[in-house]
């Protein structure tokens, strides 16, 4: 890493197209995620000699020690030639990154994945892909509160396999908060779902976001919550 050079990235252009073309990489930030314990990652400002536009990619360190090199050298910016060398490219800031609806607090992680993926698309107003992510949360998070099959009073097949179904069975069952009832009629029975046609709308989706939120929010984070909060109290008074 030595020379006169300012520091450089290679990596195809998001902007002109330009494979495997060299950037100006002008600033980065300070560590903003780690990974597995070692791996930082940053975000560099950098522009194409190319097309000279800018562009933010997120990077990470290659190996353990490079967070140590890039404390001496004041950061990734004032590197001297290529920061390939250093750190790999994850991507680039675009329109998916806008600031989105985060999943709430103690979720399953399959489910804040999915959860996240569909506020994503709303985001970037993808409704319908946002829509069935959303749906998918939904029916993730209640197949567990069905009865076994067992022959006896539960629900049909068909109400187990419908989501649409499925919701309203659970909720005059009490396997659900009757609170819940009035969100729920976003979820339609999936013959009649829009979502299957492809026709859903911006209102549409934000309905399914509102209901995902608040049923997972009874499903996980009030639960756990209380439970948090009794261990603190039992704790306080073992002390």
């Amino acid at each position: 890493m030595k020379g006169d050079h300012m520091a450089e990235l290679v990596a195809d252009c998001p902007r002109c197209g330009a494979a495997r073309t060299t950037f100006d990489l002008l600033s980065a930030t300070s560590s903003l995620s780690r990974e597995y314990d070692w791996q930082n990652w940053y975000e560099a400002f950098c522009t194409c000699r190319h097309c000279h536009r800018g562009t933010i990619f997120y990077v990470g360190d290659r190996n353990t020690s490079v967070a140590n090199f890039l404390r001496k050298a004041g950061g990734l910016e004032k590197i001297s030639g290529s920061a390939n060398d250093l750190v790999e490219i994850g991507g680039y800031i675009s329109l998916k990154d806008k600031a989105a609806v985060p999943p709430p607090e103690h979720v399953p992680e399959e489910v804040a994945a999915i959860f996240s993926e569909g506020a994503t698309c709303l985001a970037v107003r993808c409704f319908n892909a946002a829509g069935t992510m959303f749906r998918l949360c939904v029916d993730l998070a209640t197949s567990p509160l069905l009865p076994p099959e067992d022959g006896g009073n539960g629900p049909s097949a068909k109400v187990r396999r419908d989501l649409g179904l499925r919701l309203p069975w659970l909720l005059d069952h009490g396997h659900l908060p009757e609170a819940l009832r009035e969100l729920s009629t976003c979820i339609k029975d999936d013959g009649n779902d829009s979502a299957h046609r492809g026709t859903l709308k911006k209102e549409d989706a934000e309905n399914l976001l509102d209901f995902t939120t608040s049923l997972l929010e009874r499903l996980y984070t009030e639960p756990r919550r209380l439970a948090l909060a009794k261990e603190r109290r039992e704790k306080r008074r073992r002390n």
